[in-house]
């Protein structure tokens, strides 16, 4: 009697089993990543509106999706460039998300380095890692916490390099010879010039020791921030800050950027000299330096007193320096003594906000220097 394999209708493929999954590790993969970014900080995506440069490939998009809006007599579906702060992921390996190349940006791509997928949420206490040779030896020369320096090998050597290694090694910092490729991947591909330091989170200087050290100087004045949220705008007032002799910066504590890596390169290692503060509410900061005998002036396009003529420019100022977008909040314009704006000959609608308060504090400062 034949078997089962010799039947008519017998099975000739086996029998599907179970439905295999992933066992977890598909979550696992995901743990500790964060959410999805929405489609306005995909540096790929037409909706993208960060504050980095856009891809080429990208404008085309853009540029595609109004063509086709115009033709079909509808609003585009596109985002608006450089009104969404996307600037996070710079802070020198603060759990900046990499893909198969170590980098925070699209493999072989350049462009905005915004990760294309997810990202975690580092603690604010975490360490920053501050890069270029500029950064790192003023904050060596200004004595700032270090816990680590980071040279890649075969790094070409100058001046600035020497003082630095020589610099470390006389106040015992543990320095440590890492790759490119893994200096590169600590960075998340920002430019770094073959060194890194690794400092402690920013120590901001209370408020009130700021304007009292502020008022002991010949000619008191100190800048204000009104929501600027690039740390690269926030980097170069501190620089210009401390060229036009500024003696301190404050700025609020929510919606607004902070002293990260970012703001620290930018700055050329000036938040190394020049005194910051965060204050929980900056109406009633300004209204403090008023009561203490500062004058407070806050740029506006639409100011009611030309720069060239500010009278209070000797005395003891506080230049207000609005946010990228919308300029000076209601509050703070309100609470300023006087509103200025700064000729221009061009139809330009107005600066930004690190370069109006550059050109403000060194007219300032001409005024000051011809008084003196």
């Amino acid at each position: 009697m034949a078997g089962n394999s010799q039947r008519r209708g017998r099975r000739l493929t086996p029998k599907a089993g179970a439905p295999k999954g992933t066992g977890g590790k598909g979550r696992d993969a995901l743990a500790g990543r964060g959410r999805t970014l929405p489609s306005d900080e995909r540096p790929w995506h037409k909706a993208y509106s960060g504050t980095e440069k856009l891809p080429q490939r990208t404008a085309w998009k853009q540029e595609k999706e109004r063509r086709t809006a115009a033709e079909e007599g509808r609003a585009p579906k596109i985002g608006k460039p450089g009104t969404k702060d996307t600037t996070w992921g710079k802070g020198g390996g603060r759990g900046v998300p990499t893909n198969k190349s170590g980098r925070g940006q699209p493999a072989g791509r350049g462009g905005p380095r915004v990760a294309p997928g997810r990202r975690s949420n580092p603690a604010k206490d975490a360490p920053e890692l501050l890069v270029g040779r500029n950064p790192v030896l003023e904050s060596l020369r200004a004595n700032v916490p270090a816990i680590a320096l980071y040279v890649a090998q075969g790094l070409n050597t100058d001046d600035r390099i020497s003082e630095i290694v020589r610099t470390a090694a006389d106040r015992g910092i543990a320095m440590l010879e890492v790759s490119r490729a893994e200096l590169d991947r600590m960075t998340g591909g920002v430019l770094h010039q073959g060194v890194g330091l690794q400092v402690p989170p920013f120590r901001y200087e209370p408020f009130e020791d700021l304007t009292a050290a502020a008022l002991e100087q010949a000619a008191p004045l100190l800048v204000a921030l009104d929501g600027v949220t690039d740390p690269r705008n926030l980097g170069a007032v501190i620089r210009s800050a401390a060229a036009f002799g500024a003696q301190g910066v404050f700025l609020p504590e929510r919606r607004a950027a902070g002293i990260t890596a970012t703001a620290w390169r930018t700055s050329a290692g000036a938040a190394a000299r020049v005194p910051v503060a965060q204050v929980t509410n900056l109406t009633r900061a300004l209204k403090a330096c008023k009561d203490a005998g500062f004058v407070v002036v806050g740029l506006d396009a639409d100011g009611e007193t030309d720069l060239y003529h500010l009278e209070a420019s000797v005395g003891p100022l506080v230049v207000v320096v609005g946010s990228e977008g919308r300029g000076l909040s209601r509050l703070v314009g309100e609470t300023c003594d006087l509103t200025v704006q700064i000729p221009m000959v061009s139809d330009v609608e107005s600066l930004n906000a690190s370069v109006a308060a550059a050109v403000t504090l060194a007219e300032v400062a001409r005024r000051r220097a011809a008084e003196g």
